[in-house]
């Protein structure tokens, strides 16, 4: 079953637009956007000033005050730490002098939800200007970034507040929701997805119907992982689907313990893993009477074996890699259980019938990237995760090599039936 030209572009194009995203060193970077509103330029200033009288317009925001010392703020935010407690954060300003302006600078100098390092880089600074009756408002980000994925979500969001604080102006309220997180936009996104999968896997209708098949399986992972944060508590978890890359599972707040980062990232491949025992026997019943559904059956979960099996690899930033580490803790650990996943999978790749030559290569992409991708990430909490006991580091342990040999199993049950 060898690797056709197209299979190995898709492989490639995902694994650049994976760098690009999630590793690229893109230094400091600054984001200045300007925006003009038909109001006072004391209006706009008492909206947008940490300190101004509708300071709390937005939803984001619930408290915001003078704190303690010179040119300090304390907000809380709406949205929850680890411990579902109100995030707050210390902000320092400065005014900036300037005639005919409004305008201030600010840092974030404490976190009650991410540590410090988050926000060494980070500086905004904000400034009113009358024009001809109406206000502009300038906001200038600047930040360090690695990955272009945090520095488009900037941009968007800031796109999205400028937005808001116009609606606010006119009407009073603020939208809590924008257009991404809105369940017609994600099905207009999970159709784009596919359309694009469409031609490297064939412009046919079985080539649609792999495509078709793909957007299914990332679904079904996706519903995973999010089954999977309302069982630890998250009050709000959304999938947002990423063209050509797949599916994205969000929670309501910050990891709490390392056994939910553990749970989170495998209950993807682990829900998956429960609909292959149902393709087997929908297999075995479709056989006689329906041939050509049972193909279908096979041909899914062909595709869903593969998917998951991908995602289960031991790589820094894939939910394999996320599980190892919180599973095993010291170096020696580590470094066995990714030896014995990555033989496992080099061997299922062979039983299957792909080349060696495909599978060495392929070992060579991930490493790869795994490389580029494992610099430490300036996400961390501010505070260290629960650490998992024992008992729970063993249950973990064995649901992913468990979740590892049922999609195997799944990849060889329907390569023997379809290429045998």
């Amino acid at each position: 079953m060898p690797l056709s030209p197209s299979s190995i572009l898709l492989l490639a194009l995902n694994v650049g637009l994976l760098w690009l995203l999630m590793a690229a060193p893109l230094g400091r970077r600054r984001i200045v956007m300007r925006r003009t509103f038909d109001a006072a330029p004391e209006q706009v200033w008492a909206m947008v000033h940490p300190l101004g009288a509708h300071a709390t317009w937005s939803p984001k925001i619930v408290e915001s005050q003078a704190g303690e010392g010179e040119g300090r703020v304390l907000q809380t935010m709406s949205h929850h730490d680890r411990r579902g407690e109100p995030i707050r954060r210390i902000l320092a300003l400065e005014s900036i002098p300037a005639h005919g302006q409004l305008a201030y600078a600010a840092r974030v100098v404490e976190d009650s939800a991410l540590d410090p390092v988050f926000w060494s880089d980070y500086s905004e600074t904000r400034s009113v200007t009358a024009r001809d009756g109406r206000s502009e408002l300038t906001v200038e980000l600047a930040d360090r970034y690695r990955g272009l994925a945090f520095f488009l979500y900037r941009v968007i969001m800031l796109r999205r507040e400028l937005r808001d604080i116009e609606t606010w102006l006119k009407t009073g309220k603020a939208e809590q929701t924008g257009m991404l997180e809105r369940p017609m936009t994600q099905v207009l996104l999970a159709v784009l997805s596919t359309l694009l999968l469409w031609p490297f896997l064939g412009l046919t209708t079985h080539g649609l119907m792999l495509s078709t098949m793909l957007t299914v399986t990332i679904v079904c992972h996706e519903l995973g992982h999010m089954a999977a944060y309302r069982a630890f508590g998250h009050q709000k978890v959304r999938m947002i689907f990423i063209p050509l890359l797949g599916g994205l599972a969000v929670g309501g707040r910050p990891y709490n313990s390392k056994l939910e980062v553990a749970v989170c990232a495998l209950m993807g491949a682990g829900f998956s893993a429960f609909l292959v025992p149902i393709g087997v026997a929908l297999h075995g019943l479709a056989s006689g009477p329906n041939p050509q559904a049972a193909d279908l059956v096979l041909l899914f979960l062909l595709v869903s074996g593969a998917f998951n099996m991908l995602n289960l690899l031991p790589m820094s930033r894939f939910d394999g890699g996320q599980v190892i580490r919180q599973v095993f803790p010291t170096r020696d650990g580590l470094m066995g259980a990714t030896f014995l996943v990555t033989a496992a999978v080099l061997w299922i790749g062979w039983r299957i019938g792909i080349p060696m030559t495909a599978l060495y290569g392929g070992l060579a992409v991930m490493l790869a990237l795994s490389f580029l991708t494992q610099g430490k990430s300036t996400v961390k909490p501010r505070h260290e995760l629960d650490e998992m006991t024992p008992a729970e580091r063993m249950l973990v342990g064995f649901a992913y090599y468990a979740a590892l040999g049922i999609h195997g199993h799944a990849l060889i049950f329907a390569s023997d039936r379809l290429f045998g």
